[in-house]
């Protein structure tokens, strides 16, 4: 799909069948939040999901996920899906980052940066439009500028400190990180996890 050329979709089609899906791109931050919400299991949050998008949720479920994330991911095709038995575990864009163990963005978080930065450079209140289609939304997102602070508070998230840094920068990092780190939502097993794994990678 290339939002230059093509018609966006207003719906997916599941076992030859068109199935209208719901576009609005305040419904795709609701289901990013979904899957960061350990509240839920798995299926829960799947077809909580599947009741967001589909007014009519298709037989084959399956299919209809697959759907949903190609929907999700605006037509592309590298949605991280693992499935085991009857569960579903999506990793969403906002847990990507370049280490791709920390979130660079939240929409629950970082809600009057983003609406700031959208106000400021695009002069579109996201408060005051009705319907905004999420593929346009994600374009519009990805094509904020430097001067944002959304934009700087992502770079720091991501940012990886490394010995080829003056202690200036290192210093200066370390701050930003802090200062705008987002809740660690891990549990202590995944904390403890990813801690053994650092050990390893230094000795």
């Amino acid at each position: 799909m290339n939002i230059l050329i093509d018609i966006l979709p207003k719906s997916v089609k599941v076992d030859d069948e068109e199935y209208s899906i719901n576009t609005n791109f305040r419904i795709n931050m609701m289901f990013e939040l979904l899957m960061q919400d350990d509240s839920f299991s798995q299926e829960e949050k799947l077809y909580m999901a599947l009741e967001l998008y589909y007014n009519k949720i298709p037989d084959n479920i399956t299919l209809a996920v697959d759907k949903m994330l190609w929907f999700y991911k605006c037509g592309k095709e590298d949605v991280e899906v693992k499935q085991e038995k009857d569960n579903v575990e999506i990793e969403t864009e906002a847990e990507e980052s370049e280490d791709n163990k920390s979130k660079i963005y939240s929409f629950e978080h970082d809600d009057e940066y983003i609406y700031s930065a959208f106000l400021d450079q695009y002069g579109i209140d996201l408060q005051d439009i009705e319907n905004l289609h999420w593929w346009k939304f994600k374009a519009l997102f990805k094509g904020l500028k430097e001067d944002n602070l959304i934009f700087k508070i992502m770079s720091y998230r991501s940012i990886k400190i490394s010995n080829d840094m003056s202690d200036t920068d290192k210093k200066y990092y370390r701050k930003m990180k802090e200062i705008y780190a987002l809740p660690d939502n891990r549990t202590e097993e995944e904390k403890a996890k990813d801690f053994d794994t650092t050990l390893s990678t230094v000795f």
